[in-house]
């Protein structure tokens, strides 16, 4: 797969001074925003990673437990009745152990895929030099396409 620049990306581009001009002539928000585009977007790379990190972040604390079962937040309120609390108690340890333990399994499973597919590449790139190593030389004598 080739990678190629993208035709809009935040640069003085003929495309994207076309853009700008067009949008200030349709309506002056539009050109106003793609100027901020081109002069700003490549930050919106970081602040996009740096956004998506953070809440990656807030969401691995809720999943290892952060807010699981905890009384202060009204997930845990005692109903005056000692066996239910008990009880509820008791469901909510194994569905949490069980939560650790499914997690534990991603992971696993995660760190399983990776490997495999780093033995396919792995494969893959054993394969492509077998081959190259294997081709015939390049004919020399011909090199400018003249025959004589």
């Amino acid at each position: 797969m080739y990678r190629t620049a993208p035709l809009i990306r935040p640069d003085w581009t003929p495309a994207t001074i076309a853009l700008m001009v067009l949008g200030f002539i349709v309506f002056w928000p539009l050109g106003l925003a793609m100027l901020a585009y081109i002069l700003f977007g490549d930050r919106l790379h970081a602040f996009k990673r740096e956004a998506n990190d953070k809440m990656d972040g807030l969401f691995k604390s809720c999943r290892r437990g952060g807010w699981h079962g905890r009384e202060h937040r009204g997930w845990h309120r005692d109903t005056g009745n000692v066996a239910f609390d008990d009880w509820r108690k008791a469901e909510l340890d194994r569905i949490e152990e069980e939560r650790r333990r499914l997690d534990a399994m991603r992971e696993e499973f995660d760190n399983y895929l990776r490997e495999l597919r780093r033995a396919k590449d792995q494969e893959e790139f054993d394969r492509f030099m077998r081959d190259r190593n294997n081709r015939p030389p390049a004919n020399t004598d011909n090199q400018n396409g003249f025959s004589g």
